[in-house]
């Protein structure tokens, strides 16, 4: 079982005050356990070493790569792709977090954060981390007999998501790039549950959210959209196509948790 205390953190951060920043804030958490890389490259030959780092914290513009870069090469890497990743920017152009929130980050930090932002970023982690736990305490809702369909044009996206729920519990996962290969599966089988994104071609989550409350075989089905849709009028008119919940990416897991134990 990991802890705080036993966390072996992987700290990418180019800047040498702000990585002695950042150890002073880990240190106050209890980890002594930090290997400091102040590049992109170093970073993934340290996660490859032998004992490896259980978590990442980088920051988004390193020497050789950005932050983005490096959680692509990691969810690109069957040892790698599972290891939770954080990061710590001053860069706030959605368009740049995007492909951070879209590779399964844990969680995306301000510079400067507080030492709760970062707690809590940590312990999400711990939460993934902790599979069997958190699969006991989601014993009783019969996750294993479950079907769930996940809906997302972001492979990666995909693949974290699925992570995640396979270490609820869950064992029957359907996936879909977009609502339209959505639509066949959704008028054929019966679902427990649908995880979707907003933004996807052909046909978006609103759509999809639409089609599904329109048709009978998964109308009454719980949805979520899991999404970084920051504009306000799409989220409403996601609420008002039937949305069961809406949550943020990246989300903590003990959110989803508590949604899944809601909508079962």
């Amino acid at each position: 079982m990991f802890d705080l205390h036993h966390l072996t953190v992987c700290l990418v951060e180019p800047s040498r005050p702000q990585g002695t920043i950042i150890q002073g804030y880990l240190q106050q958490l209890g980890i002594e356990r930090v290997m400091l890389c102040t590049d992109g490259a170093a970073a993934l030959a340290g996660m490859r070493a032998v004992p490896r780092p259980d978590i990442v914290v980088s920051a988004m513009y390193l020497p050789d790569m950005t932050g983005a870069d490096l959680v692509v090469a990691m969810r690109g890497d069957e040892d790698l792709r599972e290891m939770p990743f954080v990061l710590i920017s001053s860069e706030t152009r959605p368009q740049q977090l995007d492909a951070i929130r879209q590779a399964g980050a844990m969680a995306i930090l301000p510079k400067p954060f507080s030492l709760t932002q970062l707690d809590r970023a940590l312990c999400s982690a711990l939460d993934y981390l902790n599979a069997a736990d958190l699969r006991a305490s989601l014993e009783g809702y019969d996750l294993d007999a479950r079907q769930v369909l996940l809906v997302d044009d972001s492979v990666t996206s995909r693949h974290y998501l699925r992570s995640v729920l396979e270490r609820m519990g869950f064992e029957h996962i359907s996936e879909a790039g977009n609502g339209a290969e959505a639509v066949p599966l959704l008028d054929v089988q019966r679902f427990d549950l649908i995880l979707t994104d907003y933004n996807m071609p052909e046909m978006d989550g609103k759509a999809l959210i639409e089609y599904i409350r329109s048709h009978p075989v998964n109308m009454s089905c719980p949805v979520l959209m899991i999404s970084g849709e920051q504009d306000f009028a799409r989220l409403a008119a996601v609420e008002e196509a039937g949305v069961s919940a809406i949550c943020d990416k990246p989300f903590e897991i003990d959110t989803l948790r508590q949604l899944v134990t809601q909508f079962l």
